[in-house]
């Protein structure tokens, strides 16, 4: 008996690491969100975020854990962009760390500004589990996902799939 509830548990694993990976998000569309987030790490995400801005998709955007020592004006640059939207549209957010205290750090940012959307813009094999924890640092929140296309590892892969269930299981025990 212990044997067929062992197999099936991995069977069920296995098939959640398929589907995860089969069935990584894709690209958000043109609807329009009160803000963006985008949560640094990965290539692309800030220059959909900035597109989308400039686009006017949203009116404002946070960029969840930019190192302290990076300054707006070296950003405009980098992705050339008018320094004034940087000063009136984009928030610098640089206590995140991790995808938990992007989380954190954004729930904060939406509360001060009393956003009812949001666009949620990250790497596909990242977006589950930032969705995840976005969620439950916010209530009555709509999140848009909007996923920046990679090419991640299997290894890669493996990993988020289990850092994701991982998280998921010590959120229903209260961690």
């Amino acid at each position: 008996m212990i044997t067929r509830l062992l197999s099936l548990l991995l069977l069920v694993y296995a098939l959640g690491c398929a589907a995860f990976v089969v069935l990584l998000p894709e690209r958000g569309g043109e609807e329009r969100t009160d803000a963006i987030v985008v949560l640094t790490g990965g290539a692309g995400r800030l220059e959909r975020g900035i597109d989308l801005l400039e686009r006017g998709r949203a009116q404002r955007m946070l960029v969840s854990g930019v190192d302290r020592a990076v300054r707006p004006t070296e950003l405009a640059a980098r992705y050339r962009t008018d320094p004034k939207l940087f000063d009136c549209c984009i928030d610098l957010g640089r206590e995140a760390v991790d995808t938990r205290s992007n989380a954190l750090e954004t729930a904060d940012w939406i509360g001060r500004h009393k956003f009812g959307s949001v666009r949620l813009v990250t790497s596909d094999w990242h977006m589950p589990r930032a969705r995840f924890e976005l969620g439950r640092q916010t209530e009555d929140l709509t999140i848009v996902t909007d996923a920046i296309q990679s090419s991640p590892s299997l290894r890669m892969l493996f990993l988020e799939y289990n850092k994701y269930i991982l998280r998921q299981a010590a959120a229903l025990v209260g961690i």
